[in-house]
């Protein structure tokens, strides 16, 4: 489990990275490339995080 939590901080910071990136980008492409890169690697957080809380919820059903 905390293996799975330390790589949810990771995509959320790397989400945050690529959204920084992306705000400080001059050129459209790049600009529209990390976009999708903060839009995608922040869905894949909520994946995991739903993950996660699905494993919590499964532990609990088994005490």
């Amino acid at each position: 489990m905390k293996d799975m939590q330390a790589q949810l901080e990771k995509l959320r910071t790397d989400a945050a990275e690529c959204a920084l990136i992306r705000d400080l980008a001059t050129e459209p492409r790049k600009r529209e490339l990390f976009t999708k890169l903060a839009e995608h690697l922040t869905i894949l957080a909520d994946e995991v995080e739903r993950a996660i809380g699905a494993a919590g919820h499964d532990l609990k059903r088994k005490e």
